[in-house]
């Protein structure tokens, strides 16, 4: 059996990402998940598997556009009143 993690752009790292979110989910958010509805709930990780990358990345670019239109704070102000 030939051992190969990457090869490549394709490696191992997504999938070992996902089912790690997968199963901090059922540790902390379910605590028990039906055989029933089971691809119900890898349907709902995967979206937020996918959503993770693409938000974090607007919630990035929002702080450094808000930080380069704010105004300066200089320092005495803002650790005024601090003994």
């Amino acid at each position: 059996m030939v051992k190969e993690y990457v090869n490549g752009d394709c490696h191992t790292n997504g999938i070992e990402s996902f089912w790690a979110l997968f199963k901090r989910g059922y540790q902390g958010v379910y605590h028990h998940m039906s055989r029933k509805h089971m691809q119900r709930y890898v349907n709902e990780f995967a979206f937020r598997f996918n959503r993770r990358a693409n938000e974090m990345q607007s919630v990035f670019s929002d702080v450094v556009a808000r930080m380069s239109e704010s105004a300066q704070l200089p320092y005495k102000t803002l650790t005024q009143g601090i003994a």
